[in-house]
């Protein structure tokens, strides 16, 4: 069933019912939509679409923050044929140029918080004909069309464009982390296996709350969101991460279900742990299922989670925006022995570990992690090139290595990018990062390669300090001594550890950040 159809029937049986409820605690504001009129607007924006002369195969930009007109924008686009273009709110101006270039869009819709960066590329958008502005009047520029006045030029009426599950849906462009971001084309099948393998994985029913805290621009947050809106059940949009607000949401809005990225989910044990905040002060018997993806996650924070909260259950969901995100494999939540493999092949998914030759490596060597099942992509948008390298006979390259246990279970190595080669041996980073967040006084970590004429290159260290805790290059050294010679950090630096919105380690950042400080290391 396309996915607009499912909300058409969310509607009819559920219409009175809160779909959606947008909580803002910095600012003490709650609001929330039913599912009738989340349905009604997204007519409203399909309709005002269509009067400006969007139809099949159109493009319309979609850049907005987290908040509750988002989703109806975006079942909005779809309704009218043509594809939604939902950009990372990471985008400079040059991204979003050239992302709306890439699409040929036709119309952006987009937030107050993106005013100056469009502002400043208006005059080259040559082919967007029309601007929809969701903010303030006060702030609105002359340029766009305010959203109110966009809906009232709408109908609350389904226009009822015919679309199929073949049809073209949606355009997602990956991070750009490793250069340009490529377009991902999803087709409405694609939107539809996603809503029924999440829900096959995690058994939402229509009495679940789904917490969704991640930007709904990502696959990963709406994929998962999806496994609660093909049986009706309501979700919450958090605008904040703090620890007191992500558990005043589960207790006041009775989530139960939560998907949390690796940073957050350190964030509140560290704040139960120093008493920041109080569980006995939430209500949180209902919450049932914490899960976790994007990322490669540390078995110690799921040991650490448990001995926390021991009624919940646990999965991890692996999975990329070329396979409609998350699901293509996934742990399980039978499976909590497993903890630190990415799981089992998802869902109607499968897999194979192949060595460059495209051939498939013994059980328990690490190769690349391809996949095949009804999300994978339909391709990347004009670009037969990368297309090709990507989809090989049905199969979906990941970039990422794995392996696979006696007990066919998928372990994740790393990103084939991101493997470290010092002095002709391969050294995974992930190894070393789960090896090293075993330490209690370590909030995060990541392993990067970085350039040394000897080796090649050496392991370098950055690691994140838990707050009130304190470390010293030779006490890590030293904790790292039981690890392979050859895997050792010989460098250690104090810092940050940047991530993006969906939680992945941003590692071309880092390698930029301390290319050439070899140079100084004594070795």
């Amino acid at each position: 069933m396309i996915i607009t159809e499912i909300l058409a029937r969310n509607a009819r049986m559920y219409g009175d019912e809160i779909a959606l409820i947008e909580r803002e605690p910095a600012k003490s504001r709650r609001v929330e939509i039913t599912w009738k009129e989340f349905d009604d607007t997204a007519n409203r924006v399909a309709t005002a679409l269509i009067k400006k002369g969007i139809g099949k195969g159109d493009k319309v930009i979609h850049l907005m923050m987290n908040c509750l007109e988002w989703l109806p924008v975006y079942f909005g686009i779809l309704r009218t044929g043509a594809w939604a273009v939902p950009l990372n709110f990471r985008f400079t101006s040059d991204d979003i140029r050239y992302c709306a270039d890439i699409a040929e869009a036709k119309a952006m819709v987009f937030g107050e918080e993106f005013m100056e960066r469009v502002n400043t590329i208006r005059d080259d958008l040559g082919t967007i004909r029309d601007f929809v502005f969701v903010g303030s009047e006060d702030l609105k520029p002359d340029y766009t069309e305010s959203f109110d006045t966009f809906l009232n030029t709408g109908s609350a009426q389904d226009p009822n464009i015919s679309v199929s599950l073949l049809d073209e849906a949606a355009l997602y462009f990956t991070s750009g982390t490793t250069g340009d971001p490529k377009p991902i084309l999803l087709t409405h099948r694609n939107l539809e296996f996603a809503c029924i393998v999440e829900n096959r994985h995690h058994n939402q029913t229509h009495d679940d709350n789904f917490l969704c805290i991640p930007p709904l621009y990502h696959t990963g947050a709406k994929m998962h969101w999806f496994g609660n809106f093909i049986v009706g059940a309501r979700g919450v949009i958090l605008k904040g991460i703090k620890p007191e607000w992500i558990l005043e949401a589960v207790s006041e809005e009775k989530c139960t279900i939560v998907w949390l990225l690796v940073p957050w989910a350190q964030d509140i044990l560290i704040a139960v742990e120093n008493g920041d905040v109080k569980l006995d002060d939430y209500s949180l018997d209902q919450w049932r299922l914490m899960h976790i993806g994007a990322q490669p996650v540390p078995p110690s924070l799921i040991r650490n989670w448990k001995r926390v909260f021991p009624k919940h259950d646990y999965d991890t969901n692996y999975g990329l925006s070329e396979t409609t995100g998350p699901g293509c494999v996934h742990l399980g939540m039978e499976n909590l022995h497993k903890v630190g493999a990415i799981g089992l092949p998802g869902f109607d998914w499968e897999f194979k570990i192949v060595g460059l030759d495209q051939k498939e490596v013994p059980k328990g060597e690490p190769g690349e992690l391809a996949v095949r099942g009804p999300g994978v992509m339909k391709e990347y948008y004009n670009n037969p090139e990368a297309t090709e390298n990507t989809l090989v006979d049905g199969w979906l390259m990941t970039g990422d290595m794995a392996r696979v246990d006696e007990d066919g279970f998928i372990w994740l190595v790393d990103r084939k990018k991101d493997i470290i080669i010092t002095g002709g041996e391969n050294i995974f980073p992930v190894e070393i990062e789960d090896f090293i967040m075993e330490n209690q006084k370590v909030q995060d970590v990541a392993v990067i390669g970085i350039p040394d004429e000897r080796l090649g290159e050496i392991v370098a260290a950055v690691i994140k300090v838990k707050p009130g805790s304190s470390m010293t290059e030779e006490e890590v050294l030293t904790y790292c001594e039981s690890l392979p010679r050859y895997k050792r950090p010989r460098k250690i630096i104090f810092d940050d550890v940047p991530r993006n919105p969906t939680g992945k380690i941003e590692k071309p950042k880092l390698r930029k950040k301390y290319l050439g400080m070899a140079e100084s290391f004594k070795i």
